[in-house]
């Protein structure tokens, strides 16, 4: 059996700001694990937590953040108490991210060579030639076509497909054991969509990685990660094995996040595609209660009047019945 790389247990993200006396409250009382090599998949809405949860495992969020945990373990280190400089041979050395839009998280003014490069040297003791070789060699493992040619470009000459693979290929370039994708497909289309994820898949399985693959998408979760957690308003709503989830989501979020996708539901012909009303709340602006009951067609009395505990994997006191196939 694969040992625990990273437990997480009771994560609470504050942000203090100018406008509210408290801090307020972004991620709260999130528990999860991960296995050595183990693909862990996280949906949700933009708004639900799962980009500062990513952020606060890289030791990245902003000077107002606070961030507390009753466990915060990655590889038998408590990433909690770790320096700015332990955090440099942590960060980009064993956990890497791939950031959600490579256009902007690669800087235009630097070559592709370069940018690769410094990366390798900041974490492996290698000469300057050697760093080119493996960079060139890390470009073709991502697909990328002559890649020594490749290395002289500057990422606006670059598609979005191919500067997404360069982003791999730094993410990569350190062998972590920890890769964060943090919704890698965003603004590409279909076709290329899947050449990454597929890329993604079989360089976890290739380097005994762990991935923790963000996405809005059930779908992709459901092609792709072993395990799949639902977050809503910076909570876990639900988590399971992911075709189990899949085949019978019980939260009523994840229901209808499923239920939202094209040929989920058998519908009539022309009518409306199946959508969850309303957005999710600020993180100033809670409701009361379960955060999702505003939204919730199943809502009853009790969902409203006091916080929901995370139950045997679910979130809710009234699950859904029903199976989505």
């Amino acid at each position: 059996m694969s040992e625990t790389l990273l437990e997480v247990s009771n994560l609470n993200i504050f942000f203090k700001s100018d406008k509210n006396p408290e801090p307020i409250h972004a991620v709260r009382d999130l528990s999860f694990s991960l296995k050595q090599g183990e693909m862990l998949g996280v949906v949700g809405e933009s708004g639900s937590g799962k980009s500062i949860t990513n952020l606060a495992l890289m030791g990245i969020l902003g000077d107002n953040s606070i961030v507390k945990a009753d466990k915060l373990h990655f590889n038998n280190r408590d990433l909690l108490t770790l320096k700015e400089q332990e955090w440099q041979k942590v960060r980009g050395g064993e956990i890497s991210m791939i950031f959600q839009d490579p256009m902007t998280a690669l800087n235009p003014f630097l070559t592709v060579e370069f940018q690769i490069v410094e990366t390798i040297l900041a974490h492996k003791k290698i000469s300057k030639k050697e760093a080119r070789e493996l960079a060139i060699e890390l470009l073709a493992q991502v697909g990328i076509t002559s890649p020594a040619e490749r290395l002289k470009a500057y990422p606006f000459e670059l598609s979005g497909g191919m500067a997404q693979r360069v982003m791999i290929a730094m993410a990569i370039s350190t062998g972590p054991k920890l890769l964060i994708a943090d919704e890698p497909t965003t603004a590409l289309d279909v076709t290329i969509q899947k050449q990454i994820l597929t890329l993604i898949k079989s360089l976890q399985e290739k380097n005994n990685m762990s991935v923790i693959l963000v996405t809005h998408d059930l779908g992709v979760v459901s092609e792709f990660s072993e395990r799949v957690q639902v977050m809503y308003a910076g909570e876990l709503v639900e988590t399971a094995m992911t075709k189990k989830l899949i085949q019978h989501p019980y939260h009523p979020y994840s229901y209808g996040l499923l239920s939202s996708r094209p040929g989920a539901v058998v519908r009539a012909a022309k009518s409306d595609l199946p959508s969850i009303p309303g957005i999710v709340p600020a993180f100033h602006q809670r409701p009361t209660g379960c955060q999702f009951h505003p939204r919730c067609p199943h809502v009853q009395n009790d969902c409203i009047s006091s916080p929901i505990a995370l139950e045997n994997g679910i979130r809710c006191l009234h699950p859904m019945k029903e199976e989505v196939v």
